[in-house]
Formats: structure tokens, C-alpha cells, sequence
């Protein structure tokens, strides 16, 4: 294992322990915070389709979201996991249209190809931290660093985390992509 891993590892184990700690409460209200600040983004107010994800356990919610997005009119599609780790993407469509899946994860149950990500003009990708420059620090699969290397240069791409996510120092690869942004509670910063 390469130092730069091992540092990677040992900030995932941090994170992810703080996150387990964190009161069902504070996610759902961190939820509805960072859904407020993202509506009200120029970007994501403009934005024909946008490219989300269904969250699970602590991570920052998106149920909130995902349906005001579609209230709002806007087209939004979902990641599908594929046995390589690769992302398919398929649409959301309420609720309703999410099938159970691998891992814990909801799925839309149509499928689009691991391009349609590109067709995207906001993508919003989980995390679990990122850093000063938009360095995103995510589970270690690699799945979301394959599907941004997709995504049009100068497109809307912006990490949910938690207020005590943003700033923080992550190690990097030559894999890793960058995000334009990063949505918590407390608003958006651009990076």
C-alpha cells in the first residue's frame, strides 16, 4: 500500500466514524440546509438536468432535494452501480421509480449509459471531505473520479458534505478529480 493510500485509508476511518456519531437529527436538518442553499444556486436554478444520487445512512441527505429538484421541473438522474464500479445513470422519477440494489443503494430502475453523466449541467456527487482547492475525498472506489472524468469542463460539479468536511487537507492520486464546489449546512463554497 502506497503512503498516499495509507493517509487516504486513515482519513476515510476518521470521517466516516465522526459521521456515525452525528444525531439522526442534525442529518436531516443539515439536509434541508445544504437542498436550500443548492435551489437557490444560480447553477442548479438554470440547470436543465442534474446529475444526483440517493443517500444513504449518515451521509448527507438528498431525499429533500432530489424531490424538489423534480417539482421543480428539472430532469434528474441517478448513478447506477456497476459490477466493475463504473456508474450507470438512469432517471429519477419520484420515489417510487428506485429499485433496492447492491451495497444498501437505491437505483433508478431505467438505464441511460455511463455517459449520460456528461449531459449533466450540474453534478452533485457524495464525499466525505474536500479540500482547499476541491480536492474530493470519496470512499475509494473510484467510481465518481471515472464518472467526472466525463463531465464537460466548466460543468457545475459540487460535493454534499458536512460543515466540518470542507477544508480539510485530503491526500491525492493522479486519478483523482477535482470539483468545482462543495454544498454543506452552512452554503456553497467555489472552489
Amino acid at each position: 500500500m502506497s503512503p498516499v493510500t495509507a493517509q487516504k485509508l486513515a482519513l476515510r476511518d476518521r470521517l466516516l466514524t465522526a459521521r456515525g456519531r452525528r444525531p439522526l437529527l442534525d442529518v436531516g436538518e443539515g439536509a434541508r440546509r445544504t437542498a436550500e442553499h443548492l435551489l437557490a444556486a444560480p447553477e442548479v436554478r438554470r440547470a436543465a438536468t442534474v446529475a444526483a444520487y440517493v443517500s444513504i445512512g449518515t451521509e448527507p441527505g438528498t431525499g429533500l432535494l432530489l424531490r424538489a429538484l423534480a417539482d421543480a421541473g428539472r430532469r434528474v438522474v441517478l448513478p447506477v452501480l456497476l459490477p466493475d464500479g463504473d456508474l450507470d445513470w438512469g432517471t429519477y422519477r419520484g420515489d417510487t421509480s428506485l429499485a433496492p440494489a447492491r451495497r444498501g443503494l437505491l437505483e433508478p430502475v431505467d438505464r441511460l449509459g455511463v455517459d449520460a453523466v456528461a449531459t449533466a449541467d450540474v453534478v452533485l456527487v457524495p464525499g466525505l471531505a474536500v479540500s482547499p482547492t476541491g480536492m474530493r475525498l470519496g470512499r475509494g472506489g473510484g467510481s465518481y473520479d471515472r464518472a467526472l472524468a466525463r463531465v464537460p469542463v466548466g460543468t457545475f460539479t459540487c460535493v454534499l458534505l458536512n460543515d466540518d468536511e470542507v477544508g480539510v487537507e485530503v491526500p491525492v492520486e493522479p486519478h483523482d478529480r477535482a470539483v468545482t464546489a462543495a454544498a454543506s449546512p452552512s452554503g456553497i463554497v467555489r472552489f
